[in-house]
């Protein structure tokens, strides 16, 4: 693009952010339509047990923010941005769509559960057909719209702060629709909804791809055409492989302990690696940032395994004893999930003018600072779900209100931590190996979400055909739990806050906040 007649078609900025904008909101619209969904459906449709349904949800959710790295360096090397996201759609909608083959519900003969193996056969493909199209589509759409600017642009804050809007309004709206089709209508409402969203953002993105103006091409077209393995080329591999991985990660979904026993060792191996790096590569001050930045990366395991109680342990919650009706309105369990979009929607804006204002003001907080009350804020939002929990009502549910000010507690945390996650990467890493920083910061996310599907098991109910029996009995099985993430929150918090002046100190200069930074930090906050 040329920097002295910048494309300003679309409300001032360039017409290719209209198609990364509405791109990633069908694709947001497709993820979050059929999270809160995923749990439900296990449980309530073919009878799974609470740590069997829990099971897949961790190896789901761990392989789907794990292998986007794999993604986004296939894309910076061979494929491209474009090609990337154009394949990585069209596994989502495949998988997404596949997601809508109910098959036949589980029943209870002679005291067995029969369930029907072949439509769960499909449902586990689906699965590993999203979590494939995830790895090449999402670490490539944002990249390609940084693309679109023009080095020292100064659209481009403003250009993010719209993109990542898109993604809000995609899970507001997708957690609403099929969170509503799918407990009301059937399961297949629900999901297909969500396949119908991927398919309009693959269309879209398709239809626009002109408005890229090259930006998102391979660096190297001769080398991708290139034939490496008989007739195939190198992109043809490439494709094939993804394929072929599909198989694999269909397995691994159906093995949990397989997907913790591979993110074991790709943790101890960062880990080993970090200890080499900073024994043999760096020098006192870079050892301190790095030590640094391993320290929050650890941190935010703890936060992110709080905060991911809401599709796993709270979703369960809110289906089995919380009071939903609200103005008149009864909510289903997969539409509370949005609450976090809406509050993200309120409180962004203020939060992005609080950081700037105390920055100006030399008052802002340092990132470790921010992660400990990111970090006591998701402690404190399972401390109201075990107040709600010991005030039920006549019928023994609880009050929707607690488990709204669970979710705002949740939310104000996500905006104090997550906007200073992926900046400190960026400020902290030694720069020749902020690329394996960054992996390791989305392999940390990965494994939170594991772990919080494991701490769900704590909690797990005997059902009796995917009914509650006893609703007091299950509300106290419920408040123990949160009880104790409560005491982890703030537990961990301190710990934290202890270190907070030593993690400045090993931080240096880096400690300091631009506040002309923090708005686009808000605007990236919720590209999970």
């Amino acid at each position: 693009m040329s920097t002295t007649t910048p494309d300003r078609a679309f409300f001032g900025h360039p017409r290719g952010l209209l198609i990364c904008f509405a791109t990633e909101l069908w694709e947001r619209f497709s993820f979050y339509g059929m999270k809160y969904l995923l749990l439900l459906y296990l449980t309530k449709y073919h009878l799974f047990t609470d740590e069997m349904g829990l099971g897949v949800l961790a190896s789901y959710a761990a392989l789907a923010y794990a292998l986007p790295v794999i993604g986004g360096m296939l894309a910076d090397r061979y494929l491209g941005m474009r090609k990337a996201v154009t394949f990585g759609a069209i596994l989502l909608c495949l998988g997404h769509l596949g997601m809508a083959v109910e098959g036949h519900q589980a029943s209870v003969i002679d005291g067995q559960i029969v369930r029907d193996t072949a439509a769960l056969q499909v449902f586990y493909f689906s699965l590993a057909l999203i979590s494939v199209g995830v790895c090449f589509l999402k670490p490539n759409i944002s990249t390609i719209v940084g693309r679109l600017y023009a080095d020292g642009d100064p659209r481009r804050d403003a250009g993010f702060t719209i993109f990542y809007m898109g993604i809000n309004i995609g899970a507001f709206t997708a957690t609403l629709l099929c969170g509503y089709l799918g407990e009301t209508y059937g399961w297949s409402w629900g999901f297909g909804a969500a396949g119908v969203g991927m398919v309009l953002g693959l269309i879209t993105f398709l239809g626009g791809q002109k408005y890229l103006h090259g930006h998102a091409e391979p660096h190297d077209p001769k080398m991708l055409a290139e034939k490496v393995f008989g007739p195939l080329s190198r992109e043809w591999l490439i494709y094939l492989g993804a394929v072929g991985s599909l198989f694999v990660v269909w397995q691994m979904l159906q093995y949990e302990a397989v997907v913790h026993w591979t993110l074991n060792l790709l943790s101890l191996s960062v880990l080993v690696w970090l200890a080499w790096f900073l024994s043999t590569r760096c020098n006192a001050e870079e050892r301190g940032r790095m030590i640094v930045l391993a320290t929050l990366t650890i941190f935010t395991v703890v936060f992110w395994a709080l905060f991911e109680q809401s599709a796993a342990s709270m979703t369960l919650f809110a289906d089995r004893v919380l009071d939903r009706s609200a103005f008149g309105v009864e909510f289903t369990a997969a539409q509370l999930g949005a609450l976090n979009a809406m509050f993200i929607f309120m409180l962004a804006p203020f939060f992005a003018w609080l950081w700037q204002s105390l920055g100006r003001r030399r008052l802002d907080p340092s990132p470790p600072m921010k992660f400990v009350l990111g970090i006591a804020q998701a402690g404190l939002g399972f401390g109201a779900l075990v107040m709600g929990s010991s005030m039920p009502d006549e019928a023994g549910k609880v009050a929707l209100i607690w488990f709204v000010l669970a979710y705002l507690l949740h939310t104000t945390g996500e905006l104090c931590l997550s906007p200073v996650g992926l900046s400190a990467v960026t400020k902290l890493a030694v720069p020749s190996v902020v690329g394996v920083m960054m992996g390791a910061w989305f392999l940390a996310t990965a494994y939170s979400e594991f772990i919080a599907a494991q701490i769900s098991k704590l909690a797990a109910i005997d059902m009796h055909d995917g009914e509650v029996l006893n609703i007091d009995a299950a509300r106290e099985v419920y408040a123990t739990l949160f009880d104790k993430l409560l005491w982890v929150g703030l537990g961990t918090a301190v710990v934290l806050l202890l270190l907070t002046p030593l993690l400045k100190k090993l931080m240096g200069h880096a400690a300091d906040i631009d506040p002309d930074a923090i708005g686009e930090e808000l605007a990236q906050e919720t590209n999970r």
